[in-house]
């Protein structure tokens, strides 16, 4: 709970421009790449030359956890403060799209306090943020089946450039919005159900073994 409500309090921040995936495929030429099975739209140097480039914010740590080596020392994290686990109560950040994704999986883990609406909700908007998420990244998926019409691939969004770091942006800001209200019910579902609980008081902290 304790993650969620910190999150929900944070101003969204919109800088980052999905370059972790581009952290991730650096120097590939040494490090190979997590989706081997799909082509770098740049090559690989060109995604280093998009990340030598660019400055790396990143503030999720399951998402800095997978950079490159030699990408680690390249994020700039929060003012210079890197992700670690035990931070994440403190950096978390609903701007971030990885902490949008992760609201699907709180609410499962919450299940059957959570209702099957919300976990739905929550579902429909982490697809929404990885598809985002694999449009900005360095890989092409212009062959890869994105299941609207069985025929059509994804397209990129080109955030090396101007116009596809803006759209980036507009889509990350919807993200964060529509994520903030899925944190405020899974918080008020939370809280109900501790003050439904025998011997408990509605601003009792939650302590179950699924807190966040």
């Amino acid at each position: 709970r304790e993650l969620l409500a910190r999150t929900a309090e944070r101003a969204p921040r919109l800088g980052c421009f999905g370059l972790h995936e581009w952290a991730m495929a650096y120097r590939s030429d040494v490090h190979g790449v997590r989706h081997s099975q799909l082509p770098l739209r740049l090559g690989a140097e060109g995604t280093d030359a998009v990340v030598e480039g660019s400055r790396i914010r990143c503030t999720h740590f399951d998402a800095f956890r997978f950079f490159a080596p030699e990408a680690r020392d390249r994020n700039e994290g929060d003012d210079g403060v890197l992700p670690t686990r035990a931070g994440m109560r403190e950096m978390e950040q609903p701007g971030c799209l990885h902490a949008g994704m992760d609201l699907y999986k709180w609410a499962y883990k919450l299940v059957p306090v959570v209702d099957s609406d919300l976990l739905a909700d929550c579902f429909d908007l982490a697809w929404d943020i990885r598809r985002l998420d694999m449009e900005a990244s360095p890989y092409d998926l212009t062959r890869v089946d994105d299941l609207s019409d069985g025929r059509g691939g994804y397209a990129a969004v080109r955030i090396e450039e101007p116009a596809g770091r803006a759209e980036y942006a507009r889509r990350q800001r919807e993200f964060a919005e529509r994520g903030q209200a899925l944190r405020a019910r899974l918080l008020a579902m939370l809280d109900a159900a501790v003050g439904a609980a025998p011997g408990t008081r509605p601003d009792t902290e939650w302590t179950s073994s699924a807190r966040p």
